[in-house]
């Protein structure tokens, strides 16, 4: 990244954070201007996110998303069209919020992040492996908002049963709400994680010499897979109460994180380091 490409970087980070304090401040004081100042400074990072992305398609020819660093950004721009989307068309504050909290932390970790292109990934560059990298990423951004769902199903069960239910969290949806959204995420980050692995494993053994079932990454891939699908049949059939299948969301998102992170760093053919 050249020095004006970093200062640039950097002064996204600045307006992402000064967003975040003022829907902050917005929570407390419900301040329309406040609202709507915090709206169009995450809007402006998204048109400087976007910016990146189109300006690095035009450096590399190709789409930045084969290198950690790049997985990482893809993901942070996910999360920020997710928060924005949110706020048009769901009309929830507390929710954008914590998604946009979410999509800070991996927009500061990007700066730590290797963006070190493993040789052997240009070789092996395809559509195909184009598509399985970003809709794995695609369904951990859908998994991402089933979490801050279930983050805050929680509270507010909390607070109800606790009598602790004021003003102050009137913003929240109500629980009904909160399942309803859970719900809407896992359905759709399933089929598209589905669609990922099978990709990938399709490329894998057309591309990638000795490729094993029991890679470490392909192994967790479908341990996450399997759980959601799980949690998701389960809930439906009624057997499952609200709390439990936030909690299991919870732990699945966390299962989701170090494969994201971890998983290529024990994978015999994941190249992402």
């Amino acid at each position: 990244m050249t020095e004006v490409m970093s200062n640039l970087y950097q002064m996204m980070v600045i307006l992402y954070a000064i967003s975040i304090m003022l829907y902050f401040i917005d929570y407390f004081y419900k301040k329309a201007f406040i609202r709507r100042s915090a709206f169009w400074l995450i809007s402006i990072v998204w048109v400087m996110q976007t910016s990146f992305i189109v300006l690095n398609i035009i450096e590399t020819k190709r789409f930045p998303i084969l290198s950690l660093s790049e997985g990482i950004y893809f993901y942070a721009w996910l999360l920020v069209t997710l928060s924005i989307f949110l706020h048009c068309i769901a009309r929830v504050d507390l929710p954008v919020f914590f998604i946009n909290i979410l999509g800070f932390i991996f927009m500061t970790i990007r700066l730590f992040a290797p963006n070190n292109l493993n040789p052997v990934l240009k070789t092996l560059e395809s559509e195909m492996l184009f598509i399985h990298i970003s809709f794995a990423i695609f369904a951990y951004a859908a998994f991402s908002v089933s979490f801050v769902f279930s983050i805050l199903y929680l509270i507010l069960y909390h607070l109800l049963k606790k009598k602790k239910y004021t003003k102050v969290w009137s913003r929240l949806p109500s629980l009904t709400q909160m399942t309803q959204w859970m719900n809407y995420s896992i359905i759709i980050g399933i089929p598209i994680m589905l669609i990922s692995l099978l990709l990938g494993l399709e490329y894998a053994f057309m591309k990638v010499d000795s490729v094993s079932l029991f890679d470490i990454k392909i192994i967790a891939s479908f341990i996450i897979l399997i759980i959601y699908m799980a949690v998701l049949i389960i809930k439906r059939s009624g057997k499952m109460t609200g709390t439990s299948f936030a909690w299991i969301q919870i732990y699945a998102y966390f299962i989701v994180l170090i494969n994201f992170f971890l998983g290529s760093k024990f994978s015999h053919f994941h190249l992402w380091y």
